[in-house]
């Protein structure tokens, strides 16, 4: 996605000088921090972390010729055959049994981008256009989905959360009919620290829970109204996520509920719509955060005719295992998505989505950690399981998958380690952990970085809710300690100021879209190096002293671990 952080800093950094101190890790760095383009197969890899071999891996997976990387294509091929074949080259063993991969059913869908929504209120009609006013999509499989004058109704956050008292749709059926939502939590509109948790979203915030509770109470399709701030990423954004392919797990392998459409809409449209319908957005925004909020029905309709073209393909999760010496069926995981967006054909100029950030550099940070626990003169106590999974970009579906159909028992993963868009930025005097504060992996995190003179911090914007966009959160969700690290802000080179500023730059000018590439001439790599040093200490921590971290007391993931952990092995086991 993800991932996905508005923490990232990159190229606006691109004239600073060289860092001021050293604060490299235990672990050996090998090679020049900013080394020059190396041809694809040309290039002599070495056994430690190395900023060359990173680079090296970077660019192949972000080359054109990956097409972006999409599931399902030949950029697929191209990806899961250079990882499975770095992994053969490091010496792992295939992961899942006596293959490499772990494939993932999906159903490949692409919504007609000619469809337009229809808006009636009194004698008004609103036409919005795919992708400049609207965006609209269907996860049944359905090649036509109609909506014939379906009523619509305000429902303000569309959320019910009884432990917190709160719920959007009381008093109102909307069975059959078409829901309008906010983005985000409560709190983070109405900046009450009280109110939900505050300006830090909760899952509650997220789209995909608003998906899923609209389709629990019956309603026909949901519109989720975009702000910038509420969803910390622009309409543009919006708009090549939601266009070309989109990808499900078939409905039979996954549980959760599905709408027959779901989309978004401007706030432009959003604000038309109410005007029409006799109400105010605004005004409709401030009732929606306060306790007490009852939904609004819109003296207004939905129509529309969706046509989708959908085919069942599959992907595949890549999987690389370096058994443990002594507890070989407990595992620590390095975990990191390959997907990104692909290639839109008929866009003008470059539409090739080459995610070089999010996520080339996670996936290029696993294959050196692997390397250098290959190469360690001392094989870890515990297996290390090394998994590039697929279909990130489209909901965290292949780690749902894996999860559902672990290789290694999920009361054997001793913990999780997620990378998910790095930052080629320098080193920094801190090191982001996602969703700070919820497990003891932190605890053993900051022995680590102590010697470093450096320190952990949250994600600087908590309101984009990052802890839920990226596939560590498929495994906290079922229970298993996870940790998902991003790069820091405070940067050696301009402190603060310049990783806040860079963050904004590449969130504005590259995240999720063609200009994601890789660039020897700015990127700065000791800082990416040092953090995989960080985490591969810890996984040398985890893999041998034999402890069982857990979530922090209070944590809603910490019963489902207690639960799992407390039933005898043998029973835990299969």
């Amino acid at each position: 996605m993800r991932n996905l952080t508005l923490c990232l800093a990159m190229l606006a950094l691109c004239g600073c000088g060289p860092r001021s101190a050293d604060t490299s890790s235990s672990s050996a760095v090998a090679g020049d921090a900013n080394p020059p383009p190396v041809a694809a197969g040309n290039h002599a890899f070495v056994p430690a972390i190395s900023a060359g071999d990173f680079a090296e891996h970077v660019q192949r997976l972000a080359a054109d010729d990956f097409g972006g990387r999409g599931p399902g294509t030949s950029g697929e091929d191209k990806t899961v055959e250079y990882i499975r074949s770095q992994f053969a080259r490091i010496g792992l063993q295939p992961g899942n049994g006596g293959d490499w991969y772990q494939t993932v059913p999906m159903v490949e869908t692409i919504a007609d981008a000619a469809t337009t929504l229809t808006l009636k209120s009194g004698g008004a009609e609103q036409v919005l256009a795919f992708g400049t006013d609207m965006v609209i999509g269907t996860r049944t499989g359905q090649p036509v989905i109609s909506l014939k004058d379906s009523p619509l109704v305000f429902v303000g956050y569309g959320v019910d959360a009884p432990e917190r008292g709160w719920n959007d749709y009381d008093g109102i059926d909307v069975r059959g009919k078409t829901v309008v939502m906010l983005v985000n939590d409560p709190g983070f509109h109405a900046n009450e620290a009280a109110l939900f948790d505050g300006k830090r979203m909760t899952y509650y915030g997220r789209w995909t829970y608003k998906f899923e509770e609209a389709a629990r109470k019956g309603a026909a399709a949901a519109l989720i109204i975009h702000d910038t701030a509420g969803a910390s990423y622009g309409w543009d954004v919006v708009k090549n996520s939601w266009s070309g392919p989109q990808y499900d797990l078939p409905a039979g392998s996954d549980p959760d509920p599905r709408l027959p459409a779901q989309g978004w809409i401007t706030d432009g449209a959003a604000t038309a719509l109410c005007k029409a319908a006799g109400q105010d957005l605004p005004t409709l925004r401030a009732a929606a955060n306060r306790r007490g909020f009852k939904a609004v029905p819109l003296a207004a309709t939905a129509s529309m005719t969706l046509k989708s073209s959908s085919v069942e393909k599959s992907s595949r999760n890549v999987l690389g295992l370096l058994p443990g010496s002594d507890a070989a069926d407990e595992a620590i995981v390095y975990m990191a998505h390959w997907d990104h967006l692909g290639t839109h054909p008929g866009e003008p100029g470059d539409n090739i989505y080459n995610g070089a950030v999010d996520n080339a550099t996670g996936v290029a940070g696993i294959l050196e950690i692997a390397e250098a626990f290959r190469k360690a003169k001392t094989p870890p106590k515990r297996s290390i399981l090394f998994l590039a999974v697929t279909l990130e970009e489209s909901g965290l579906l292949g780690s749902k998958y894996y999860v559902g159909h672990p290789v290694i028992p999920l009361d054997k993963t001793v913990a999780v380690i997620n990378l998910d868009a790095l930052s080629p930025t320098g080193k920094a005097h801190d090191l982001t952990v996602v969703g700070n504060g919820s497990s003891q992996l932190e605890d053993l995190l900051k022995a680590v970085l102590t010697p470093q003179q450096r320190r952990i911090v949250a994600e600087t914007n908590t309101a984009a809710g990052y802890y839920f966009r990226s596939d560590h959160f498929n495994f906290a969700k079922a229970g298993v300690p996870a940790l998902y690290i991003d790069s820091g802000t405070d940067l050696i080179d301009g402190g603060q100021t310049a990783g806040d500023a860079a963050s904004k730059d590449y969130t504005e000018h590259r995240y999720h879209k063609p200009g994601d590439q890789f660039d020897a001439a700015t990127w700065r790599l000791d800082g990416i190096i040092e953090d995989l040093e960080t985490v591969y200490d810890l996984g040398q921590t985890l893999a041998n002293d034999g402890q069982w971290p857990n979530w922090s007391p209070g944590n809603p993931f910490k019963a489902a671990r207690d639960k799992m952990m407390a039933r005898p092995a043998a029973a835990r086991t299969p």
